[in-house]
């Protein structure tokens, strides 16, 4: 968990907050302006921006350009425990002296201006990155892509474009064309832009995008999936798919020292938690009665859909301990299950994140699979999950639910 003294830092933007959110970059822009343009002063920057798979590309291209002998920055969030795993400086988390003294000095410059906390620690991402060498940083889209915090700077090394689904739909709505165009709005003017795999909808949007930005345009195709050695780092055919994604986005970059042996070597190595990752020993898996304890953070229908495949494979029973945050589409979700999953245990989400009530999850859940209970705690879902004598127990549905799973199994995430 984070400290007290980092907690009382980021707890000063809070105070700054907007009374309505717009999606502009007119706040970040105004304070970067003050702190002296730090994205202006960045090393060669990777820009990764998508619905599903962003995490765990930007792991597997952290991995790679490591295995080159590369020093690499990497901005991702959320975190899962604390705040730092947000912030890798040059291989490295933040810690926390050093980040208190970045967030201080954002603080200073935005003058009491209304800003978000993710533009404000985006700010301050960037400072830290602009003062620290390294060969590369990874930079990881929040929310969306053309008006998205990390959106600021006007010559990446390179974008990258994960699949694209529905997901975030307070903000970016339900039509999935106008999504993939908020997700391309990353792409910027002649420079080079890699995608993966998309629904048809979403490669022509992304296509016309490159093309009237004429920035050379790189999609992932069959062949380079099979270059992709058959047992990679993260487990799950999508997970070859997002190691392919970072292998072409990589090529493409053409940086020095990073051959095929590096990068398919980064491929088997590369750590993204809370990705179909099966927990430790503690006192979560304790609970489990003696199944196997998984945890996935995924929200969405097409993260559902992967990891509903990846359980097919596995085989045997499967019980699942859900919670969401209330604006996802919990029907979607479960849907994807179908067939795979017959019982479903909810409970409240990690406290503070909006999350969606167990009995109204538990009801949706059971338009879609035979049984859903309702609970009010973890260690209650767990239990009931472990009377079944299931095969393993999948605890999923929210990133913020996987952090808490982690920290109560004394278990860190990096």
């Amino acid at each position: 968990m984070d400290s007290a003294a980092l907690t009382a830092a980021l707890a000063k933007f809070e105070g700054l907050y907007p009374e309505t959110i717009e999606l502009s970059l007119g706040r970040i822009e105004a304070v970067l302006d003050t702190l002296g343009r730090p994205q202006d002063k960045l090393p060669p920057t990777i820009h990764v921006a998508g619905t599903n798979g962003k995490g765990s590309t930007c792991a597997y291209l952290r991995a790679m350009a490591e295995e080159a002998g590369l020093r690499v920055h990497v901005y991702t969030s959320p975190h899962l425990v604390r705040f730092n795993e947000r912030i890798r400086l040059a291989g490295e988390l933040v810690s926390d002296e050093a980040l208190i003294s970045w967030i201080d000095r954002v603080y200073d410059a935005l003058e009491d201006r209304p800003i978000t906390r993710f533009e404000a620690t985006t700010a301050t991402a960037l400072l830290a990155f602009s003062e620290v060498p390294a060969d590369l940083l990874i930079l990881e889209v929040g929310l969306g892509g053309r008006y998205d915090a990390t959106n600021v700077m006007n010559t990446p090394a390179l974008s990258v474009i994960t699949p694209v689904d529905f997901d975030h739909k307070r903000f970016l709505g339900s039509d999935l064309a106008f999504i993939a165009g908020e997700k391309a709005g990353i792409i910027k003017p002649n420079r080079p832009v890699v995608s993966a795999i998309q629904a048809r909808v979403c490669g022509e949007v992304i296509a016309k995008q490159a093309a009237e930005l004429e920035a050379p345009l790189t999609v992932l195709r069959m062949e380079d999936i099979e270059r992709v050695p058959e047992r990679v780092a993260l487990p799950g055919t999508h997970q070859r798919y997002n190691a392919a994604l970072a292998g072409l986005a990589m090529r493409t970059l053409a940086m020095p020292n990073v051959s095929d042996s590096a990068i398919w070597q980064g491929a088997q190595t590369a750590v993204w938690p809370a990705r179909m990752q099966r927990l430790a020993d503690g006192p979560v898996t304790q609970l489990g009665g003696g199944a196997e304890v998984w945890l996935d953070g995924g929200h969405n229908p097409h993260a559902a859909t992967a990891i509903a495949e990846l359980l097919r494979e596995m085989g045997g029973r499967t019980v699942m301990v859900a919670a969401m945050i209330a604006s996802k589409d919990h029907g979607g979700f479960f849907h994807s299950f179908k067939g795979v999953i017959e019982e479903v245990h909810t409970l409240p989400n990690a406290p503070g994140h909006a999350g969606a009530d167990p009995e109204e999850l538990a009801e949706t859940a059971r338009a879609f699979l035979p049984s859903a209970e309702a609970h009010t705690s973890l260690e209650a879902a767990m239990k009931a999950a472990a009377s079944t004598t299931p095969d393993r127990i999948l605890i999923g549905g929210s990133l913020y639910l996987a952090g808490e799973v982690l920290a109560m199994n004394d278990q860190s995430p990096i």
